[in-house]
């Protein structure tokens, strides 16, 4: 039987996710060069890169950049955007990259993280942040923010796009935030097509365990890419960054 993350990141994925703007990614990725506080030039890995937009934003910025990803689906959405020539794109899972390393910084971002039932697997993925890294190499990991979510949490929504309709379910169950996605098609009719996300709601503690578990630093933690300094109640993310020692 697949994996949730194995069968939910297709073509449906690209309707579900639309919203997301490369522009908003331009914003972040500003951000992100400050924390980093990287050279012109220096390697970035982009782990989960998705449809490519924080990739596209790094190179535009002047990095040398590789996007690693295990949906194939979106690895072509990303090699069919402009510039995508300049970045390399992987397909791989992230607990075991086909990469030697040397890279001056490592990005995880939008919650590309906590996909596993167990924690030996989310240090996996951790290790090989490690790995990938030269000593004194730079990571950011962009996660939800558990006490957040659970507060904020919209149980069911229901909303279009073109002729696709789209149902969304969300549950905070045994210590994970749940979402079943529903997607029918007006014209056609014919059952909905269902995927499931399912992401472990690890605390700020939790991380500091993990990241440590791993050998990584971990040096700050931001609530968003508007700089506010992380509150456990109020902020909308936990955006780690730190190091290899």
């Amino acid at each position: 039987m697949s994996e949730w993350y194995e069968t939910s990141f297709g073509e449906d994925y690209l309707i579900v996710y639309r919203h997301r703007d490369f522009c908003g990614a331009r914003h972040e990725v500003e951000r992100m060069i400050q924390w980093l506080d990287l050279p012109q030039g220096a390697r970035v890995l982009d782990l989960c890169c998705g449809m490519g937009r924080h990739s596209l934003a790094l190179s535009q910025a002047g990095y040398e950049v590789t996007g690693v990803d295990l949906s194939e689906v979106l690895l072509r959405e990303a090699r069919a955007q402009e510039g995508a020539d300049k970045v390399t794109w992987i397909r791989s899972d992230m607990r075991e990259l086909p990469l030697d390393g040397g890279f001056d910084a490592v990005v995880n971002l939008f919650t590309s993280f906590g996909y596993f039932e167990e924690d030996e697997e989310q240090v996996k993925v951790l290790k090989e942040v490690f790995r990938m890294l030269k000593p004194g190499g730079r990571f950011i990991i962009d996660f939800l923010n558990p006490a957040y979510v659970t507060e904020h949490l919209v149980p069911h929504s229901v909303r279009e796009d073109g002729d696709t309709l789209i149902d969304e379910s969300r549950r905070i169950e045994h210590g994970y935030v749940k979402k079943e996605i529903r997607l029918t098609s007006k014209q056609a009719g014919g059952p909905p097509r269902k995927y499931q996300e399912r992401v472990k709601l690890y605390t700020l503690e939790d991380f500091r365990s993990l990241i440590s578990a791993a050998g990584l630093k971990l040096e700050a933690v931001h609530g968003s890419y508007d700089e506010s300094s992380y509150d456990a109640e109020n902020s909308r993310r936990m955006i780690f960054t730190g190091v290899r020692p």
